[in-house]
């Protein structure tokens, strides 16, 4: 393929719209059509219209400050086509002239052309004459889309507009959370934590071991590889060829690891790239991923497991995992609720360095109690049997992920004081030979996911038989989790219940990002010079700003 763009310039624009004048209508977006050397990192001139002299008259260019969303596909080894979409800014139109005929005088174009008052696409098909020519274009045009949009996204450039592709991750993840994210699992010591977790990596190995007959002669791919140890046991239970995506820079040692096995590596492929974004050459006959967060939900990776179904997958392909459940249940733990509560006696210090530090207070003590806590409980904390909400991978929409509301009801079982929420998950794979499952519950072997529990700042009081209702309301943000917003009430009981009414309400909300992990001992509070040990608070004494304090005699007995 040729690498001589437009005469009259020393480099390519970053794009051009083209209108050419020929037997019919035809319209292209031309990426970066050179070969790019290795050794070159700079981006290419950011050039409005008005710097472009026309050399000829043989053609129309229509240049636009419209934004460009590109994407290219692989046809096969030596076609491939070019997709974009613009929506219109401007109705300004500027037009000038340019000689076509130097631009890709090596390659046969074919488009297609849509065109509407808002918006229109676009789709140029290229014709190498080489396979090599091929590979060479491809890699160019992700140089390109790495380097000078990756770089420029949404500049207002000095002399013109660059408005640059953004995958569906982009566009809903903030960038900062993103890269937080992909360094964070671009990690070995993280890949060892999930890994030494054998709960986890146990019953994934079990799952796919013993469902060979679903694995057989099937493509794979592994969703967020990590590690490919998931892809590895995918080859290990006979899979035809497994393409492992990871996004982190993990992919490099995944390669290592799998190459590390060469009975396994010639049926792996490591792809480095987002699910949204990579292009893999056929489909799956099975998706395997490890997608699950804290309360099944937190990283928001579920809605990539789900465009990969959507993107790769066969129809009735299957999924490992194949659903998810979210279970919940009342649980009363004096302890745990003073220990939240005395986190914001820092702030009741009258005098700290001649300060006085209450003003603080309140915000202070609900900001504690805004973070969900991580650990492992005993069961025997749960005051009423468990209810689930179930989310389905394999038919659920990926826009369903962005808000989740689950109603809540419960039968207390004892009378006591309830301090709010308790939560955890499991998955199911649902093999054709064999189905496990996989389970965070209280009781069970912990994993490295706990368990999750919301803490009410205001605790209620039920007895024995009463109905506890409620809502747990969880809606995504851009930093790749939730925000939960928990209500809890307790309805009459005895004589009059049946006309129904509540008693008590309590709510909350969180942030599912900013949890507080407790997988150890709490250590005692340390106190300030001047704020004696008997100044923390026993439970009946918490009192949260506005609150009013219990009775003393209305708290019951704990169960444990």
């Amino acid at each position: 393929m040729s690498s001589r763009w437009f005469p009259c310039l020393s480099s390519p624009p970053p794009h051009l719209l083209l209108l050419v004048r020929q037997q019919s209508l035809v319209s292209a977006s031309i990426p970066e059509l050179l070969s790019f050397s290795s050794s070159t990192n700079q981006n290419l001139p950011r050039l409005s219209t008005s710097t472009l002299v026309p050399p000829s008259n043989d053609v129309n260019v229509y240049i636009t400050t419209w934004s460009v969303v590109f994407q290219l596909f692989k046809l096969g080894p030596v076609e491939s086509v070019c997709i974009t979409v613009d929506s219109e800014t401007s109705s300004k139109k500027e037009f000038c002239d340019w000689n076509f005929s130097e631009v890709l005088s090596d390659v046969c174009l074919t488009t297609s052309f849509l065109l509407s008052q808002k918006s229109y696409s676009r789709g140029i098909t290229i014709r190498f004459r080489t396979e090599d020519e091929s590979k060479a274009f491809h890699c160019a045009f992700e140089q390109w889309k790495n380097e000078v949009i990756g770089g420029s996204a949404g500049e207002c450039l000095e002399n013109g507009s660059l408005l640059t592709s953004r995958s569906k991750f982009d566009n809903k993840i903030e960038a900062a959370s993103a890269k937080m994210y992909f360094h964070y699992y671009g990690q070995l010591l993280h890949q060892q934590n999930m890994l030494q977790d054998y709960v986890r990596t146990g019953t994934y190995c079990a799952a796919v071991i013993e469902n060979r007959a679903d694995f057989i002669g099937r493509v794979v791919v592994d969703v967020g590889a990590g590690s490919g140890i998931l892809s590895l046991f995918a080859a290990q239970a006979g899979a035809k060829h497994v393409y492992a995506v990871e996004a982190s820079e993990m992919a490099e040692y995944a390669r290592r690891l799998i190459a590390g096995n060469p009975s396994l590596a010639q049926r792996i492929t490591v792809v480095k790239g987002k699910v949204e974004e990579v292009e893999l050459p056929e489909k799956a006959d099975i998706l395997i991923s490890e997608p699950m967060g804290t309360l099944l939900v937190n990283e928001r990776m579920l809605e990539s497991y789900v465009i990969a179904r959507d993107r790769f997958l066969v129809p009735k392909g299957k999924m490992f995992p194949t659903m998810g459940r979210i279970h919940m249940a009342p649980f009363s733990d004096e302890y745990l609720y003073v220990e939240v509560a005395n986190k914001a006696l820092f702030w009741q210090q009258h005098n700290y360095y001649g300060v006085d530090l209450t003003p603080l207070y309140g915000p202070a003590f609900q900001g504690y109690f805004s973070q969900p806590v991580v650990d492992a409980f005993d069961p025997r904390l749960l005051v009423a049997p468990a209810t689930f909400h179930t989310i389905d991978f394999t038919s659920i929409k990926e826009e369903d992920l962005y808000e989740i509301d689950i109603p809540l009801s419960f039968i207390a079982s004892v009378g006591t004081r309830v301090h709010g929420l308790a939560c955890w998950f499991d998955v199911l794979f649902n093999g054709s030979t064999v189905q496990r499952w996989l389970t965070t519950a209280p009781g069970a072997p912990t994993t490295h996911w706990y368990q999750l529990r919301c803490v009410l700042s205001q605790p209620m009081y039920v007895m024995a038989g009463q109905e506890i209702t409620g809502r747990l309301h969880m809606v995504a943000h851009n930093a790749q989790s939730y925000t939960m917003y928990l209500t809890m009430s307790a309805k009459m009981w005895g004589a009059g219940a049946e006309q129904g009414g509540i008693l008590q309400t309590s709510s909350c909300k969180l942030d599912l990002k900013e949890p507080y992990y407790r997988m150890s001992q709490p250590q005692a509070y340390a106190w300030s010079q001047d704020q004696q040990p008997h100044q923390l608070v026993h439970a009946q004494d918490v009192v949260g700003p506005g609150l009013t304090p219990p009775s003393q005699n209305s708290a019951a007995p704990l169960n444990r």
